[in-house]
């Protein structure tokens, strides 16, 4: 047998999915995360799981892994000490950045300018220069570089990036760099401009260079520990990363490029997303994963999930590639709160976290948040996460409580109707962003709700987004592990090009994105991925000539053989631009930027298939309760998801509990239990009410 690992680390909960390869069986942990040092929370799932299925750890033949260390460096701001090298005259490239306003009127008056991740005090300027066009102005001054890396050194930087002015055209001053540093500062990693981003603009490039080497020993450091607590656990597997696109690394080329890991974990989400989506039958899905803190947003048309250049955390953005996924501050540890001069209630995005948490968890917070309205409703059950955490109902009460008073309200169930459905209207803006503002409507999707808080929210998203049917997977806590578990082998290369299409033919246009392939194959080639299992896809980035931006536009193969290449991708880039802004120019068309991105083949695991029952689920009924629901008091039923066959009919109210989440079917739908197990919730007809 042939056992495959996906383990997703969360800010709450660490999870881990075994998968048998042969039969698609699957085996659930949820064990407490580690923020100190996550790979312990890793190690303990991974023997908690395999225990669990009655295997030795040293039978698992890979272990896929979605991670937070590099997202955490960030938003804490606990990465490395960065040395900064620039060409002469660029020394205040972070400092300048782009003109950015943030928020709406007036916004910058009150917005703190994030400091950049390289001090001015740890930037040098060295003696060189290269001209767009690849030449040499100035040759690189040796000597000069010596005794700017000997400034750094005595400043105790460690780690060093390097962004010298148009070296995407020439990577060869970098490089002639990078071979000193080794030299001065051996032992500091290295991050070079034109590997990490071997494209114009300057200050993204030097962004996105500085991040890299800002998280880079952090990240080296937890890849170290997890692979060495593997192998004292007996297990020689291959260690693999996620991408923020969604593909695979190995663990040595994450710790070389871990910028490409900064959403590691929302793109595991995503990815799993598409597998449950596939298995039911649907190709074009809003994924809605809804957390403790945050909810995660992103469109995915016909099973492919939608790539953008920009990788976001924090105040930071970075041009690497990420899967576009869109964060509310929103989620089930919000908390609501009531100012007094406005007297309106809110929630968010202030979140209680872990520790104390929600009132419910009994760890002395008594903060009112999303959770705890949920528990007055009666949406939740007594117990989550397998019992390991038991819900104070009182506690949650009287937080819920604090929020009727101030606000007038006759009853606790009141507020905690109020909180979530202002909840849900912060999630709804969420799903706007990827939906109604790209252009789509949602109400052409399938909306596929995960996370611990997702399934109990997505009725009501559904019938405020008019997306059907709302999808629920099995174990939808643990759905970022099976991302993980489920997708393929991912490695990109860049070039910048700038040129006119009319400068162009359509043999050198062949020739640009071949050789990027090979490059990008080359590098999974020496990863174990044989080139022949390698599929390629191509993306370029177009503009308007004079246009200030550059719109992404997906090259397919067969246009390389037909000898129409460049028609096809001004028609292509045309039809985009027009889309997204309803008007075109007639003026040629410029290149940017060329892509090409290499897969290898998606892992044969085996889809879970239930058996058939006979519509009625009464037989996986626990219990009834109580619920507040549209207003008023009724009557749920309760019902355990492991007794659920497939063709089950589940009419609402009620209540879907299992090990790692809870689903809410509201009055008026129905969750019919599709055969790969995964609940779709529609609403019901005149005729199936009656």
């Amino acid at each position: 047998m042939s056992y495959r690992l996906g383990v997703d680390v969360g800010g709450t909960f660490t999870d881990v999915l075994l998968v048998d390869e042969d039969s698609g069986a699957t085996w659930r942990a949820k064990t407490a995360s580690t923020p100190v040092d996550q790979a312990v929370g890793v190690l303990t799932g991974i023997g908690k799981v395999c225990a669990d299925a009655g295997i030795a750890m040293g039978e698992v033949a890979q272990v896929l892994h979605g991670t937070t260390v590099a997202t955490n460096a960030i938003l804490e701001g606990k990465g490395a000490r960065v040395g900064l090298v620039t060409t002469r005259g660029f020394r205040q490239v972070l400092q300048i950045a782009r003109s950015f306003v943030p928020g709406g009127l007036a916004g910058w008056i009150i917005w703190p300018k994030p400091e950049p991740l390289a001090d001015l005090e740890d930037t040098v300027e060295v003696d060189e220069r290269i001209a767009s066009d690849g030449s040499v102005v100035r040759p690189l001054d040796d000597d000069d570089v010596r005794r700017q890396l000997a400034r750094l050194a005595g400043r105790g930087v460690q780690a060093i990036a390097v962004s010298l002015i148009n070296s995407f055209a020439d990577p060869a001053h970098e490089r002639r760099v990078a071979e000193l540093a080794a030299e001065l500062l051996p032992g500091v990693p290295v991050s070079l401009s034109s590997d990490v981003l071997p494209e114009l603009r300057e200050y993204e490039r030097t962004l996105t260079t500085v991040a890299n080497g800002y998280v880079q020993p952090q990240v080296a450091r937890y890849v170290q520990h997890l692979s060495a607590g593997l192998r004292e656990g007996g297990v020689t597997a291959e260690l693999a990363v996620l991408r923020s696109d969604g593909g695979l690394q190995s663990a040595d080329a994450a710790v070389a490029a871990p910028v490409t890991m900064l959403l590691s974990g929302p793109a595991g989400g995503v990815t799993g997303a598409v597998w449950v989506a596939e298995q039911c039958g649907h190709r074009d899905l809003i994924t809605f994963d809804m957390g403790g803190t945050s909810t995660d947003v992103a469109l995915v048309r016909d099973l492919r999930p939608r790539i953008g250049r920009e990788t976001k955390v924090g105040d930071l953005a970075v041009r690497a590639s990420s899967v576009d996924v869109r964060t509310v501050g929103a989620g089930g540890g919000s908390i609501a709160h009531v100012p007094q001069l406005t007297r309106a209630l809110r929630v968010g995005p202030q979140s209680a976290g872990a520790d104390p948490g929600p009132a419910a968890y009994g760890r002395g917070g008594t903060d009112p948040t999303v959770t705890d309205a949920d528990v007055v409703l009666g949406y939740l059950p007594s117990s989550l996460a397998g019992g390991e955490i038991t819900l104070d109902a009182e506690a949650s009460r009287a937080a819920v409580g604090k929020v009727a008073e101030a606000m007038g309200l006759e009853s606790p169930e009141a507020a905690a109707a109020g909180i979530v459905d202002i909840v849900n209207e912060n999630m709804l803006g969420g799903l706007r962003l990827v939906s109604v503002q790209q252009g789509f409507d949602p109400r052409d999707f399938a909306l596929v709700a995960f996370g611990g808080a997702g399934p109990l929210h997505a009725n009501a998203l559904g019938r405020l987004t008019g997306a059907w049917p709302v999808i629920v997977p099995p174990g939808p806590g643990l759905l970022c592990a099976l991302g993980d578990a489920t997708t393929s082998r991912r490695d990109e290369s860049a070039r910048t090009v700038l040129r006119r299409l009319g400068q162009l033919t359509d043999a050198e246009l062949v020739a640009i994105l071949r050789e990027l392939a090979d490059e990008a194959g080359q590098r999974l080639a020496g990863q174990g991925l044989a080139r022949a299992d390698q599929t390629v896809g191509y993306q370029v980035d177009v503009r308007y000539s004079g246009q200030g931006f550059e719109i992404p536009v997906s090259v397919d193969p067969s246009w390389l053989e037909g000898g129409d290449a460049l028609a096809r991708l001004g028609a292509a880039f045309d039809a985009e631009h027009d889309r997204l802004f309803s008007f075109l120019l007639d003026v040629d068309h410029e290149l940017v930027n060329a892509r090409a991105t290499v897969t290898g083949p998606r892992p044969d695991v085996a889809p879970v298939h239930l058996d058939p029952g006979d519509g009625d689920p009464a037989a996986a009924l626990v219990t009834e309760t109580r619920v507040y629901v549209d207003g008023g008091h009724t009557t749920a039923g309760v019902y355990d998801r492991e007794r659920l066959r497939a063709g089950d009919v589940v009419r609402g109210p009620a209540i879907v509990t299992e090990m790692d989440s809870t689903t809410l079917v509201l009055p008026g739908h129905a969750a019919t239990v599709h055969p790969s197990g995964s609940l779709l919730i529609e609403p019901l007809t005149d005729d199936a009410e009656g």
